[in-house]
């Protein structure tokens, strides 16, 4: 991990491909069954990857280095690219697309202004197609791997249809880049604040603190969040926690720890939401609220991702992130391969419902007055809180 000058760089462990960051943000869902567990792949037994800051790799050496390297989370980022990702900025269509399990592939939203939008499709439709291939043959983050794997100007041909009996509209839609709306928030409940993170770029805890002051509660939706900056997962988990350990993790055998800013915190009672979807540095803080008893996790397994990609800059300012070693909750867990377990499963309850209902219940068990949020103390009572 670098040292101080490199404090942004440095901390983007989890930041991955551009299409696999932003297509858990944009997803919500990975098409993973619920309580499968992920094969380990040759990247979890991985020595440490080195520092190659500064290196003179042409683009090609790097893309060679990262296929032959034998790690599934290596990545190769052109300069762009990197600005890009780090900053809630890509090149895309402006589809978000869910799943159910066994279902068809569905159009969950569309971005306002997008090449999506202006070609008519619309929220609810089913996405039948992408490329030419039938969308249920691919898992949900390949369908948004290709509905973003190129630059702004490219193309991508899309067959959508309204229902299941409806004429399937072939459609050539022109990527742009956009946006990504990384952090939305309603209220549904009075003095209640549901603040959705997508990701973890640039500014978003400071999103998170703006939502949540003067909240009575807070719901905080990690559903989809496949991650992105570490520095801002920890930003936003000293929203929650008055100072102290939110990770910890080995760099070629040196200890490392990721604590929290004191005296910050918002105490109120918290739940967070989580699914398959839910990675990476969206993993890390989802499991540090837990095991500080901060917050109620509600929803179901995380996707299992604990492992730690050190950036490294190259000559002509690309990046290349290798696998350096995993990271552990403030309980000592990795969730490497096992993901991280909620406290209150949705098993046959939407689980944004059931969220509120869990939050209600804290709410009413919380002391008159809240006190230091370094330990939460209102997640003691989740257990009576959902009944």
């Amino acid at each position: 991990m670098p040292t101080a000058p490199r404090v942004r760089q440095g901390m983007t462990l989890g930041l991955v491909f551009g299409a696999v960051l932003f297509a858990g943000a944009a997803s919500g869902a990975w098409g993973e069954p619920e309580g499968s567990t992920r094969a380990p792949s040759s990247s979890d037994a991985l020595p440490p990857g080195p520092d190659l800051t500064g290196a003179d790799l042409t683009p090609q050496q790097a893309r060679q280095l990262v296929g032959s390297s034998g790690d599934r989370w290596a990545a190769y980022l052109s300069p762009q690219q990197y600005a890009d990702l780090t900053g809630g900025r890509y090149a895309g269509v402006g589809l978000s697309v869910d799943r159910e399990a066994g279902g068809p592939t569905l159009v969950a939203g569309v971005l306002p202004g997008s090449p999506a939008a202006r070609a008519g499709i619309e929220a609810g439709e089913r996405l039948v197609t992408v490329d030419g291939t039938p969308a249920e043959q691919l898992p949900v983050t390949e369908v948004v791997s290709r509905l973003r794997g190129g630059p702004a100007g490219s193309a991508v041909a899309v067959g959508v249809r309204g229902d299941e009996a409806g004429p399937v509209r072939q459609l050539t839609l022109t990527r742009a880049e956009l946006a990504a709306r990384e952090v939305e928030v309603d209220h549904p409940a009075p003095g209640v604040a549901r603040i959705a993170v997508h990701a973890f770029t640039e500014g978003v805890a400071d999103q998170v603190r703006a939502a949540a002051a003067g909240s009575r509660g807070v719901v905080l939706d990690l559903r989809g969040n496949s991650g992105g900056l570490v520095e801002e997962a920890v930003a936003t988990a000293s929203v929650f926690l008055d100072g102290g350990p939110v990770a910890s993790y080995q760099v070629h055998g040196e200890h490392r720890e990721l604590t929290a800013a004191a005296g910050r915190s918002t105490p109120v009672p918290l739940v967070v939401l989580v699914d398959g979807g839910t990675m990476s540095a969206a993993e890390l803080l989802a499991g540090a609220l837990q095991d500080r008893g901060r917050a109620v996790l509600v929803g179901s397994r995380t996707f299992g991702k604990g492992t730690v990609q050190q950036p490294s800059r190259l000559a002509d300012g690309s990046v290349l992130e290798l696998t350096v070693g995993r990271y552990q909750t403030p309980a000592g867990r990795s969730p490497e391969g096992t993901g991280v377990q909620p406290d209150v499963p949705a098993a046959d309850e939407e689980p944004g419902a059931l969220a509120l209902r869990v939050l209600e219940g804290l709410s009413s068990s919380a002391p008159a007055t809240a006190g230091p949020a370094a330990t939460g103390g209102p997640a003691a009572s989740a257990a009576s809180a959902a009944p």
